[in-house]
């Protein structure tokens, strides 16, 4: 762990002065507290029915695709990116007017939803609706896109992966950490490296380990609970992504109809050769 933190070190020295956040703000429905009525949302698409439950607990996210739905947005929107044993993508406002073999997936509405993490509560299961969101590196507070949401189809997974992917988290929640600590002290990191003062940043780095790594033995950064490992091991889902993207609700009909597009033959890029449309959604009761 050590290692990588070194290797993160260096490289914020570089990159720090040029980071920066970016995150804006959803136009939701209303911010009051939590609705005490479940929310559901039937997909009429042109491979048969699908209805969602969004979860009262990512209030944001939920609000925002009623809004949308309401609206009439998704009306006409394509599974723009289709990948077997993974998820089914859509919500790209450019797939409504898509000419054949158009790539898809840059399309947005002009703001982003923050990211309501519930986790362990709420997970990448099979079958879980989730919003798609662009990179770390251009979007480090993991905001969500304001109308691109994927449905995981996932695949089984066994006890050694859990584990290899509770480490990785681990890490990543290390590094960033690190690059947290080193935006903090910019100005002292430049002082020292316009000084020449070696030794004062060797100490400053050593000093950051510490502090991390007895950060995250008194606070673990990331664990599957006993309910998480036996739904991944037997139903299957996309655990990797689990802290990282917004889980919102999740597919309570139809899942055979997920199933059936993440079936479906795509071209490079992974857009379907056929056009699977959302012909219509609804907020039903």
């Amino acid at each position: 762990m050590k290692s990588i933190f070194k290797t993160a070190f260096l490289s914020a020295l570089l990159l720090a002065p040029l980071m920066q956040a970016c995150a804006g703000n959803p136009k939701t429905e209303n911010n009051q507290t939590e609705k005490s009525m479940e929310t559901k949302v039937l997909l009429e698409t042109s491979l048969g029915n699908i209805v969602v439950k969004l979860y009262n607990e990512t209030p944001q996210h939920r609000d925002n695709f009623v809004k949308l739905v309401n609206d009439g947005f998704y009306n006409g929107v394509l599974f723009h990116r289709v990948i077997a044993d993974f998820m089914i993508q859509g919500g790209d406002p450019d797939s409504k007017t898509a000419k054949a073999g158009q790539q898809l997936g840059a399309g947005n509405i002009g703001y982003t939803v923050p990211a309501e993490f519930v986790f362990p509560k709420l997970y990448h299961k099979k079958g879980a609706l989730a919003a798609a969101r662009t990179g770390d590196a251009v979007n480090p507070q993991k905001a969500s896109s304001g109308s691109q949401f994927y449905i995981v189809t996932g695949a089984v997974v066994d006890d050694a992966q859990l584990n290899q992917i509770e480490q990785s988290k681990q890490n990543g929640l290390g590094q960033s950490l690190f690059q947290k600590k080193v935006n903090e002290n910019a100005a002292l990191i430049q002082k020292m490296q316009s000084e020449g003062d070696q030794q004062g940043l060797q100490a400053l780095q050593e000093r950051f380990i510490q502090e991390i790594q007895q950060a995250l033995a008194i606070s673990p950064a990331f664990k599957f609970t006993p309910e998480q490992r036996e739904t991944y091991k037997t139903i299957g889902g996309t655990p990797f992504l689990d802290n990282d993207y917004t889980v919102f609700g999740e597919v309570v009909e139809g899942m055979s109809v997920v199933d059936k597009i993440s079936a479906v033959k795509t071209a490079p890029g992974d857009r379907p050769l056929e056009d699977v449309k959302v012909i219509k959604a609804t907020v039903v009761k």
